[in-house]
């Protein structure tokens, strides 16, 4: 136990002293690839131009999943899968939702390109499921129905 706490102090120590001596920038080890303005785009086209892309096509490589009647808007469980080869990156897109971006993954190569997390929904809506895969970009949506107080409405 000792050990681990004096690994993480010896690790903070040089984190700080490089930050200190200007020779890391937290952009360097913080959120590198941090892109604003896909936060911005209110559409399924605006938010693949936001990440680099141009067009995207529907595949059958992506699989998204998630509950047919999620009860509660606030945590749908969503979880998607690639079978693309070189997938390298896996965005959830909820279309009705004010920011219809809700999350970002980066996959690193050899790792297996399946995600499973949890979106707020507002209502009702197609959840997207956006791969980068060799560089192009895939699609894969899911219409999921969003009851008030779990009443089936």
């Amino acid at each position: 136990m000792n050990q681990s706490r004096r690994d993480v102090l010896r690790i903070s120590s040089v984190l700080g002293l490089a930050f200190t001596a200007g020779l890391l920038k937290p952009s360097d080890v913080f959120a590198a690839d941090w892109k604003a303005n896909v936060f911005e785009a209110k559409s399924l086209e605006e938010a693949v131009k936001a990440l680099g892309g141009d067009k995207f096509t529907v595949s059958k490589d992506v699989s998204i999943t998630g509950p047919d009647i999620a009860e509660n808007g606030a945590v749908v469980p969503v979880s998607v899968s690639s079978a693309a080869p070189n997938t390298e990156y896996i965005a959830i897109l909820v279309e009705k939702n004010p920011t219809p971006l809700s999350a970002t993954f980066n996959i690193p190569a050899g790792t297996n390109p399946e995600i499973s997390t949890r979106v707020k929904m507002g209502g009702t809506s197609n959840v997207h499921a956006l791969v980068k895969a060799d560089g192009k970009w895939l699609i894969a949506s899911k219409e999921i129905k969003v009851t008030l107080g779990g009443c089936g409405g």
